[in-house]
């Protein structure tokens, strides 16, 4: 558990995953890479908060700073810390320090809750369970132990042909290393099977799939084997939301994904996440983005088109 800190001094290893990060993000943007859960980002200039569905991961940064912002929580993280997400959570991402000469480079991690459940289990000496947890996400301490995996996997970038024989060695690897940081209570309170942290993982999972389906607490609840006030309480605790805020949220994304990319019209892409009235959705859709569906999306178009 108390593993040493990266030595700011030792710069080695850092900078060979910021060259090899940086020859597969030619522009600013984010980058799907041939290993299906990582992907690789640049920016040359801080950016605002953008809203985003950040998927349980591991987000390094290995140049610049960036900001994630779950609930009204932030979590600040650079070079030496790294953020850590545990649920399928709605949030604001910023980056805070990058410049054309030095922008922010990192890598988005996915994380394997099998993977974990699988290592738990094991009698591999982890770290106790710790005090309780009470969110869903954290920044953790970059060991030298942990930048060498991820070093050793964004190297797999540049040897494609040995990615189907290590890749998953070294993706084990990394959980093992996670799970022997400093935010493993996070990762035990989620992955460990009948916790109350993977039943509501288990629900959001749920609701993801079938968002656009009416929704009662209590049914759901049900699902996952929890009394509706505990399932209710806990939801929020680790979410900053109640299950059907939640699916809202999912909705009213859906929806403007819909009209942006498949040009749906605002009356068919509200019915098609799972509204009724074509009045509640924009009213909704008004609350939740500051501006009705139309207005917005145009709004979105012209932006672009700017660019």
């Amino acid at each position: 558990m108390n593993a040493p800190i990266a030595d700011p001094t030792d710069a080695a290893p850092l900078q060979s995953l910021r060259s090899i990060i940086a020859l597969h993000t030619p522009t600013p943007g984010d980058f799907r890479t041939r290993i299906d859960d990582l992907a690789v980002y640049r920016r040359d200039v801080p950016c605002p908060p953008v809203t985003c569905m950040v998927e349980p991961s591991v987000v390094l940064v290995a140049q610049g700073a960036k900001e994630m912002v779950i609930g009204g929580d932030g979590y600040p993280y650079n070079a030496e810390r790294f953020l850590i997400t545990s649920l399928n959570l709605p949030a604001h991402s910023s980056v805070t320090a990058a410049s054309p000469d030095a922008p922010c480079l990192g890598l988005v991690f996915k994380l394997d809750l099998r993977t974990l459940a699988e290592l738990i289990a094991q009698d591999v000496r982890l770290p106790a369970a710790g005090k309780p947890v009470e969110g869903s996400a954290g920044v953790g301490t970059l060991t030298p132990q942990l930048l060498a995996s991820f070093g050793r996997l964004v190297e797999l970038l540049e040897e494609p042909e040995a990615i189907p024989v290590l890749w998953p060695l070294i993706q084990r690897e990394i959980h093992y290393r996670l799970l022997m940081s400093d935010q493993a209570p996070l990762l035990r309170h989620i992955a460990s099977v009948g916790s109350k942290g993977h039943r509501i993982a288990k629900a959001i999972d749920w609701i993801k799939l079938n968002y656009a389906s009416p929704l009662r607490v209590e049914d759901l609840a049900s699902r996952v084997q929890m009394g509706t006030s505990t399932f209710h309480q806990h939801f929020r605790q680790l979410t900053a939301m109640s299950p059907l805020q939640y699916q809202k949220w999912i909705r009213l994304n859906e929806a403007k994904r819909l009209m942006l990319n498949e040009n749906l019209d605002a009356a068919t892409a509200g019915f098609k996440v799972g509204y009724e009235s074509p009045s509640q959705f924009s009213r909704e859709y008004g609350r939740q983005f500051g501006t009705p569906p139309k207005r917005d999306i145009a709004d979105l178009r012209r932006g672009a088109s700017s660019d």
